[in-house]
């Protein structure tokens, strides 16, 4: 993703006449591309470029807004739920890492991991990786250090608990559960840093499809947590990537 630094090359290229002043604007504001208006300028303002949501896009689609960031001073761009058919196209394309559990991408290069410590991401079970993975991929596309505990749910809490150093040390955690969502409060008592916790649509019936895990974490009586939408591994991810690299 994009820094400060690139807008003090464009100042500079404006000096040198390696460009004029009216194609810097364009690089500061947006590309339309007729069926998007892609902000080439989140960097400046965010600290991090556009991410691009994948779902009900089409490949062709994904693929010209990930060349117009990269053509406009992005070096790696996050790509959210894309299907694999969709990743094939985009990757004859482009250059991308592509994982397909979470059906995340990033294309381009990542950044060098950053930041004052690990996030902690911590899964309750292995039918919730697919939301911890996005959460994974969110953080390196963003240059985050990160670490990711699996099959930790409050079931066999002692698999949790073998983690407490861990725990006690983390700057930010993430905590992924579905079924009745109670990790999140377990590790909002054990950490004294925040917990954002993100439900997922993992369970059976009365769960409703996330519903109850997020009710559950709503009306944790643990006070450092905060809650996601369901499923939203990403936003859990964009959160705790601002939080880790607070002065």
């Amino acid at each position: 993703m994009s820094t400060k630094n690139d807008l003090l090359n464009i100042l500079y290229d404006i000096k040198n006449g390696k460009t004029t002043p009216e194609e810097a604007v364009e690089r500061l504001t947006y590309k339309d591309l007729g069926f998007a208006r892609v902000d080439t300028s989140r960097s400046f303002r965010h600290r991090v470029g556009e991410v691009i949501y994948g779902e009900s896009k089409t490949g062709e689609q994904i693929a010209k807004i990930a060349k117009t960031l990269l053509s406009n001073g992005e070096d790696s761009v996050l790509i959210t739920r894309m299907d694999s058919d969709k990743a094939d196209y985009v990757a004859s394309q482009v250059e991308i890492e592509y994982d397909n559990i979470s059906r995340a991408a990033i294309a381009g290069r990542a950044p060098q991991p950053k930041g004052k410590s690990d996030v902690l991401v911590c899964c309750a079970g292995t039918s919730d990786l697919y939301c911890a993975q996005e959460a994974m991929m969110t953080l390196k596309a963003f240059g985050c250090r990160a670490k990711l505990l699996c099959d930790v749910g409050v079931a066999g809490i002692h698999r949790l608990l073998d983690h407490a150093d861990e725990i006690s040390k983390a700057r930010v955690i993430i905590a992924v559960a579905g079924m009745e969502g109670a990790l999140a409060s377990v590790l909002g008592g054990l950490a004294g840093c925040p917990v954002i916790a993100v439900p997922t649509s993992v369970g059976y019936g009365a769960s409703f499809e996330g519903v109850a895990a997020l009710l559950s974490m709503l009306n944790s009586c643990s006070g450092n947590v905060s809650v996601v939408n369901i499923d939203n591994g990403f936003g859990a991810a964009y959160i705790a990537n601002m939080i880790n690299n607070q002065e």
